[in-house]
């Protein structure tokens, strides 16, 4: 059975708070906060990028999980903010980490990612052996471009996190995952290229606040788990609204749901994996706890998988 041996993750330097960005964007300062939750997040520098972020967070994972490059067999990066079409960010970040020779593919899934990275380093880490899971976004340059809209420039920052996953052993156990996507939707949430984010709000908000239970329960009773019954939520980290809708939709009390929201901000496919991050060191799994990871984005693709403490 494949297990979770750890995670890492890697925020810039450069804090930008509601203050900066409602003078910025000349919105109310009060209406940031309350409509996603968010106090400050973090702006890559200019030299900073996709792949080096990226870098940044894996070397602490396998660090973390007491391994060396060459311990890696498989590497899985996702991003919806790569900055060029071809190739990928995987190859750069293989490359700098040291991988040698280990393959390396890029799952260019936003907000869901880190997600579906993990369910198929659980797939394939029986024939690969330790998968490097990535999510890596730069979504500060996304969210520059003009015409700038405040209802999508306030949520969004940069980052990076990432999952080490292995054939077993581990601190946690991956018992399950379910996966679905829907590509009726695939209009109300998309970037082109050089072009702004474009996000159909409503559509984003409605289908992900049932999409997200949904999923979640079904991973739940197809291991007769109760939602009461599991000791942590790790959500992709998109909007504390949504979060909490989440929790009163499953009857959980909202503290079971971890959240960074308010220092990160919405940081794409990262988010879940950097909220894991900072879980795992403090208090981290115990023997016999029930883990519960989900995720909602772009396409619309979503999922959850769990894990139990070992």
């Amino acid at each position: 059975m494949a297990a979770i041996q750890g995670f890492g993750s890697y925020v810039p330097a450069r804090v930008v708070n509601n203050a900066e960005l409602a003078a910025l964007l000349k919105c109310d300062l009060g209406w940031i906060r309350d409509v996603s939750g968010i106090e400050e997040r973090r702006y890559a520098r200019d030299d900073e990028s996709v792949v080096s972020m990226a870098v940044e967070a894996g070397r602490q994972c396998f660090e973390r999980a007491g391994m060396v490059a060459g311990d890696i067999g498989l590497l899985i990066v996702s991003s919806g903010s790569s900055e060029r079409r071809f190739p990928g960010p995987a190859a750069a970040v293989a490359r700098d980490l040291g991988l040698d020779q280990a393959p390396a593919f890029d799952l260019p899934l936003a907000s869901a990612g880190g997600l579906f990275g993990m369910a198929l380093a659980a797939t394939l880490a029986p024939r690969y052996g330790n998968v490097l899971v990535v999510a890596s976004e730069k979504m500060s340059s996304v969210v520059a471009r003009e015409p700038a809209e405040p209802g999508v420039a306030i949520l969004f920052g940069d980052g990076a996190g990432a999952a080490l996953i292995s054939p077993e052993g581990g601190s946690a156990r991956i018992l399950d995952h379910v996966l679905h996507s829907d590509g009726s939707f695939a209009d109300d949430l998309r970037l082109e290229f050089d072009a702004p984010l474009a996000m159909n709000g409503r559509s984003v908000i409605m289908q992900a606040s049932r999409k997200i239970p949904a999923v979640i329960a079904e991973v739940l009773e197809r291991n007769q788990i109760a939602a009461g019954a599991v000791e942590i939520f790790l959500m992709h980290q998109a909007n504390q609204n949504l979060i909490d809708r989440v929790a009163r939709s499953l009857h959980v009390e909202a503290g079971k749901f971890f959240s960074n929201i308010r220092r990160y901000g919405n940081t794409s496919s990262a988010s879940m994996l950097i909220a894991a991050s900072e879980w795992w060191q403090d208090p981290g799994p115990q023997p016999g706890q029930n883990i519960c990871f989900a995720a909602f984005g772009a396409g619309f693709h979503w999922g959850a998988l769990l894990a139990e403490g070992c």
